[in-house]
């Protein structure tokens, strides 16, 4: 089986619906099948390469607002269309995909539904407000029409799928098939020595909806209480300017660590090495982050929103805090720091859950009885 994804993110990947997309790209090459990735490309003309065996094509894109993805949609159409023959369904991953026009099987997983996300931004600047605007009158209309065109649609929680029955439709089946881990590279480390700083980790997009300055005013509680806590954060974002600037009102500069992009090596060992495990964040799908933190056997604390309320169980694999009340973080890490015994029995319940439900194995088999149920294999 020949398949053609296609998605609006870099890849090689650097993000959620990225990673998810080579991940089973990798996994559907081991079991034999093909896999050519459409995605964004420059202004120049397409552009094609191998990447860890995928095929990759890079379809001109062009940042016009608010045309940007109708433009984009030109050249990934005219793409396709010279793969068809070769092809036995297309892929598609969302949001900000563009609509296509084919005959072949389309298959669609909606990672996070525009309508339900753009509610969750804050207009803090021009961009965001644009952002908004974009997303609600733009993006929910194309993304709409590309699920209604679909002959199956994929979520990947169930909090997702109910979303997508409440204001995209009620007719259509759909299938949780959700994101996994490689449990093989993410893994626990056998013994940890207490003499390591404790440190509370954070990975992901600096941004204000990811709930970071909540975790700084969490700060302000619990680094008094606790000075032997610090607080790693991994990656890059438009908005870690304002956070420093938060950080070092608050005079908390020396206990919070910017990392920068890690590559996939220090990431497992920082996990590894991790105390405990943050996403404090204001909506999700199903975030690659806690799976791999969860996968490393952390115990993680995570905002009740969509995706991490499917994936933990208060009190058994993880704490489950409500999301912009920094207090309540402060008393979550509070309690983890104090209870050893708690950490390791979230810790190694976390690791199970990885192991029976969300391995790449599992998910693409998952998938592949999707694909199976439209070419009739």
């Amino acid at each position: 089986m020949k398949i053609c994804m296609i998605m609006s993110v870099p890849f090689p990947p650097n993000e959620g619906i990225g990673y998810y997309t080579y991940n089973l790209s990798k996994k559907l090459l081991e079991k034999g099948h093909e896999v050519v990735v459409i995605t964004r490309g420059s202004f120049k003309k397409t552009q094609t390469e191998i990447f860890d065996s995928i095929e990759i094509i890079r379809a001109p894109y062009v940042p016009i607002y608010p045309f940007y993805l109708k433009i984009h949609g030109i050249f990934v159409n005219k793409v396709l269309k010279s793969l068809e023959s070769n092809i036995d369904l297309v892929h598609i991953h969302t949001p900000l995909s563009p609509f296509i026009k084919t005959s072949l099987p389309i298959i669609t997983t909606v990672h996070t539904p525009m309508l339900t996300d753009y509610r969750q931004v804050e207009i803090t600047s021009i961009f965001s407000l644009l952002s908004k605007i974009s997303a609600r009158f733009i993006s929910y209309p194309l993304e709409k029409k590309l699920i209604q065109s679909s002959d199956v649609i994929t979520t990947v929680t169930k909090s997702v799928a109910q979303e997508l029955k409440e204001f995209y439709f009620d007719s259509k089946s759909i299938n949780v098939v959700e994101n996994g881990v490689d449990e093989k590279i993410f893994y626990p480390k056998k013994e940890k020595s207490e003499k390591n700083i404790k440190y509370a980790m954070f990975v992901g997009r600096i941004d204000r909806e990811k709930g970071l300055f909540d975790l700084v005013e969490c700060g302000r509680y619990i680094c008094k209480e606790r000075p032997e806590l610090y607080f790693i954060i991994a990656g890059k974002g438009r908005d870690l300017n304002k956070l420093i600037k938060k950080i070092k009102n608050a005079k908390l500069q020396d206990r919070f660590i910017f990392l920068g992009q890690v590559n996939k090596d220090n990431l497992v060992k920082l996990y590894q090495n991790a105390t405990l495990f943050i996403l404090p964040s204001y909506h999700e799908g199903l975030p690659s982050v806690v799976l791999e933190a969860m996968s490393c056997s952390l115990p993680v604390i995570v905002t009740d929103v969509r995706g991490n309320r499917d994936l933990i169980t208060q009190g058994e694999n993880g704490i489950i805090i409500p999301p912009k009340e920094p207090k309540k973080i402060a008393e979550a890490i509070n309690m983890l720091l104090g209870n050893k015994k708690l950490r390791q029995y979230l810790g190694e319940n976390a690791r199970n859950t990885i192991i029976k439900n969300y391995t790449w194995d599992i998910i693409a088999n998952k998938m592949l009885k999707c694909y199976e149920s439209l070419i009739g294999e």
